[in-house]
């Protein structure tokens, strides 16, 4: 006697690729890139040929046929993928699943709420309990994951960013959050942990809207605050003092466009370092600014930043309050500001967790150890006062 068919899983989804050449940069070395998509979706992919056949549950069927027609997307129009790529497309995907999940949560819930009320008109107590449809809601998550890979044929995905040298896709859902409001809001903040893409995808903004006409500049900046030692004297003029700094700002720029790009722009002043010390008195107008490692500010030199914004500009502050190197009892300039304008109009918040960190799956663990470790402990900064913050 066979067993009972699982009610979740249906038959199989083929899809059929016309271009045989770029199957095997979709599934990667030794279908490495299939491998990753089964594990975390929970299906089964089998290449045969030009045609994949996914099997397992519906909704997961529904979100790997996004992924692997999001990914083949991508490749058509001249994009590389990498294993980043997949899981932060399978990331996507989970998310819209889980987003449809809710929705049909909280459908059901109403339903059983107004129901609860028409029983309770006829003088009768009743508790009632949300039990969602699970067939409904299996189908709701399955044409969540269909429109959004109808949405992805032939063309790239949402919150895509072009540059010269590459296109940059956002891999979690906060992720294209973050570029909308950095597309939307003048002053956006980028909060969390390290690896999320917080000043990465702030320069690959920057780039875009000055490859686009739309600003005249990009300005970057650091505090230069060493991690926890003293590198003493550096000789050379101020670019070259100050450019150890700024290195991880720099690799973004080459990342994004030619070598001889960012020279000629560095030489031209179209694309300018400058040390947060010497923002004052300026008046930073149509350009980007980008203000990285926010969290080792002083409270004056972020105000003195944030007063800085001129006529067709935008600025984005990014940090990790969880990584602050100021002497103790310095306050942080990042956590003041803060305190002081969240809430206001135009002004953008977006808080990355370890569940957005795009490295070595490795930095991910590490990040929530760190974390989990730090609230066991109590740890906090103290702040000028000598009280402790979180």
């Amino acid at each position: 006697m066979s067993a009972p068919a699982n009610p979740q899983t249906r038959q199989p989804v083929i899809l059929d690729f016309a271009d045989n050449r770029l199957l095997s940069m979709l599934f990667g070395e030794h279908d490495r890139h299939l491998s990753r998509i089964e594990q975390q979706l929970g299906v089964s992919v089998s290449p045969r040929g030009n045609r994949v056949v996914i099997s397992g549950p519906e909704a997961a069927q529904q979100s790997a046929r996004a992924v692997l027609i999001e990914l083949y997307g991508r490749l058509e129009n001249g994009a590389l993928i990498e294993m980043g790529d997949v899981e932060g497309s399978v990331r996507m995907a989970l998310g819209r699943q889980q987003e449809a999940t809710s929705q049909q949560s909280a459908t059901s819930q109403e339903t059983a709420t107004n129901r609860g009320g028409e029983m309770q008109a006829f003088g009768k107590s009743v508790v009632t309990q949300a039990m969602p449809s699970t067939r409904a809601s299996r189908e709701a998550e399955a044409r969540a994951a269909e429109r959004a890979a109808a949405n992805t044929e032939g063309r790239l995905p949402d919150g895509a960013i072009r540059t010269k040298k590459r296109v940059i896709v956002p891999r979690s859902q906060t992720q294209s959050r973050y570029i909308a409001e950095l597309l939307r809001h003048e002053l956006v903040f980028g909060l969390g942990p390290a690896g999320t893409g917080k000043t990465y995808l702030a320069v690959a903004v920057a780039v875009q809207m000055l490859l686009d006409g739309r600003v005249d500049r990009i300005i970057l900046s650091r505090p230069a605050v060493e991690a926890g030692e003293r590198l003493g004297f550096l000789p050379g003029d101020m670019r070259e003092k100050i450019d150890p700094y700024l290195r991880p700002l720099y690799d973004a720029l080459y990342d994004m466009l030619p070598p001889e790009r960012v020279e000629k722009g560095l030489a031209s002043g179209e694309i300018e370092v400058a040390p947060l010390a010497f923002m004052r008195g300026r008046t930073l107008a149509n350009a980007v600014v980008i203000l990285d490692e926010a969290q080792n500010t002083s409270p004056v030199q972020m105000k003195m930043l944030l007063t800085r914004l001129g006529e067709n500009s935008r600025l984005v502050v990014t940090g990790d309050l969880s990584q602050i190197d100021l002497p103790l009892g310095v306050p942080s300039g990042l956590r003041d500001a803060l305190d002081i304008l969240e809430g206001i109009e135009g002004i953008s918040f977006v808080r990355f967790s370890d569940q957005d960190v795009v490295r070595h799956p490795l930095v991910t663990k590490v990040v929530r150890a760190y974390a989990q470790r730090e609230q066991e402990l109590g740890l906090a900064r103290p702040d000028a006062a000598g009280t402790r913050r979180r």
